[in-house]
């Protein structure tokens, strides 16, 4: 959600400034190929992004899944110990 926030700058650097010394004019023409390639590339990235987290959630999930977990406990003087999977 936060790379939304940066397309407002990123469309500001689809706009190219050229200034004419001559006349003393300045001309701002908006790109929309680097427009879009922008857009592009911020829509990869988060997907990029999204894909690496799925990754490593689901590894998390397999050393959840896969680890022994042994469990003692002391009531009233009696230890009882058990290991689950």
């Amino acid at each position: 959600m936060r790379i939304l926030l940066a397309m407002p700058l990123l469309l500001l650097g689809a706009c190219q400034v050229s200034k004419d010394d001559a006349n003393d004019s300045v001309t701002v023409a908006y790109n929309e190929d680097v427009a879009a390639n922008a857009a592009a590339d911020v829509a990869n990235t988060a997907e990029n992004i999204a894909g690496h987290i799925g990754n490593d959630v689901e590894r998390t999930t397999d050393k959840v899944q896969n680890s022994d977990v042994d469990v003692t406990v002391n009531h009233n003087g009696e230890t009882h110990t058990t290991n689950s999977h």
